[in-house]
């Protein structure tokens, strides 16, 4: 199982590499071609309301609910009892995103109103134009999660892994190719999301037949695993997503500042979530059907021994891409996108919030493996209480930092918010018995320290003065942040095996 789960998440995090890579393109080329500015900040704000839905509704709450019931049905009824499920499941929720695609696009004034209350009326109509373009989207990109999550479940996850990278190559291509018809050229941008929507979902159907999954959806209210789906998405459609909401929260707070503010975090948000996308969401993409699957099979000795596995590798990443982030916060912004019409003050403002996302991405991390253990059970009353606790937390944070730090304090809100969720989850966890901590932790946590605390220091005395990158050719930006980044893995790693780090100390207990 061990090897499997490796495997299994090393091909997601691959898979998720190469599209946050090209994510990272298509940044620096709308830094270039766009810069920060009152129309960037309104396509920010249209297409941040469907890319929340999405993650709150499609790759929060639905899978969340969805994977332990397939699981369930994997383990106890035969393949056509299955396929029917899939079958009554696809037209429910297709229906249910019809419906909601209809309200979006009718009421999409509304809408930016709600999320984006501080918008200044060239802002707020801009928004609104581009919110009927995107809003589609959210439709598209659920069923894609649908379909996604019935591979992964099948143990087939590059794909759906591969897939965000779609969305990528349609927003660079529309950036090159249309944004000269339009005489607001970030609408071009619109315009490619709503495109990617059909590109990503038709790309995963051929995969879903080859399993022989691909039925029509028939539509069906009364079937006991729609109704087991739906009745777990209601409350977990809020304690899924405390993060997104946390987000959220920041675009709203944001909107009120000045102009820029909502981009500056936008970035931010972009490279905070480069490894938490790598790593954190694979590893719990791959996590999630093996717990739900040892739950069904009544395996507790086995599901803590997962759940253990994955937070270890969980520090093992997680920490540090904090550090890293940390010091060179200055130097990947500028290397990303001082480019065009992205200039030094926007890099300025958007290292002080890159800064205070880094705090908190561990527990963005954390969170995403120690939830999918209630969810795996079916449980999700205990993460949505939870979830109120830490985002009233986070509301009382955003209203005391936004004073004095502006931007960064939203971003260090969200930070200490996800730390709050972080402990209240694991808390939870021990004290119900179950997931405790297994023998040989704080070894580990000595070797982390050691090993973080080499890398660390390596990365502090070798990035220099900001006032230098700035000054750079991007060739040169380019070729420092490789050489950095790969001599602090190789210090890393060496540092861990010298503190007697071996492979067969990363294996699942059994």
């Amino acid at each position: 199982m061990s090897k499997s789960l490796a495997k299994s998440t090393s091909l997601v995090s691959s898979m998720t590499f190469i599209s946050r890579i090209l994510g990272f393109v298509r940044d620096m080329i709308a830094a270039q071609i766009f810069g920060v500015n009152a129309a960037v900040d309104a396509f920010n704000v249209a297409f941040k309301i469907p890319n929340f839905m999405r993650n709150m509704f499609a790759e929060g709450s639905f899978q969340q609910a969805f994977v332990p019931v397939l699981s369930d049905y994997r383990q106890t009824r035969t393949p056509d009892e299955v396929r029917r499920f899939i079958s009554h499941m696809s037209a429910c929720l297709g229906l249910i995103l019809l419906m909601v695609i209809a309200l979006g696009v009718i009421g999409a004034p509304v809408i930016v109103k709600i999320f984006a209350p501080g918008l200044d009326p060239y802002r707020f109509s801009l928004s609104s134009e581009m919110l009927r373009i995107t809003f589609p989207y959210l439709m598209l990109i659920s069923l894609t999660a649908f379909t996604g999550a019935i591979l992964n479940s099948y143990g087939i996850f590059g794909v759906a892994a591969f897939t965000p990278a779609l969305l990528n190559v349609c927003l660079i291509a529309t950036a090159f190719g249309i944004t000269h018809y339009f005489k607001v050229p970030i609408e071009a941008q619109a315009w490619g999301v709503f495109i990617a929507g059909f590109v990503q979902f038709f790309f995963q159907l051929p995969f879903l037949k080859r399993i022989g999954f691909l039925v029509w959806p028939r539509l069906n209210w009364r079937d006991p695993g729609v109704r087991r789906v739906l009745k777990l998405m209601l409350p977990a459609l809020f304690g899924a997503s405390v993060a997104q909401i946390s987000l959220l929260l920041n675009t709203i707070f944001a909107s009120f500042l000045q102009v820029g503010s909502v981009s500056w975090l936008y970035y931010s948000e972009r490279l905070a979530y480069f490894p938490l996308g790598v790593f954190g969401v694979a590893l719990a993409t791959v996590v999630l059907p093996q717990l739900a699957r040892q739950h069904a099979a009544k395996s507790p000795e086995a599901y803590a021994s997962t759940l253990d596995w994955g937070v270890r590798c969980n520090l093992l990443i997680g920490i540090p891409a904090s550090i890293t982030m940390l010091i060179l916060a200055g130097p990947l912004v500028a290397t990303l996108f001082h480019y065009g019409k992205f200039s030094v003050h926007d890099v300025l403002m958007t290292r002080q919030s890159v800064i205070a996302y880094s705090v908190g991405l561990q527990s963005f991390m954390l969170v995403k493996v120690l939830s999918s253990a209630f969810y795996a059970r079916q449980d999700v009353r205990t993460p949505v209480r939870i979830a109120v606790i830490t985002l009233i937390i986070n509301m009382i944070l955003n209203v005391a930092l936004i004073i004095p730090f502006k931007h960064a304090g939203l971003a260090l809100a969200s930070s200490l918010g996800s730390w709050v969720n972080t402990f209240l989850l694991l808390f939870t966890l021990n004290k119900r018995g179950i997931y405790r901590l297994q023998h040989g932790w704080i070894k580990f946590l000595l070797q982390l320290i050691f090993a973080n605390g080499m890398s660390g220091l390596f990365l502090w005395w070798s990035a220099g003065d900001l006032t230098r990158w700035l000054n750079w050719h991007w060739q040169q930006r380019f070729l420092h942040v490789f050489i950095l980044g790969i001599v602090a893995i190789v210090i890393y790693i060496i540092s861990l095996w010298l503190a007697g780090m071996r492979m067969r100390d990363l294996k699942v207990k059994q």
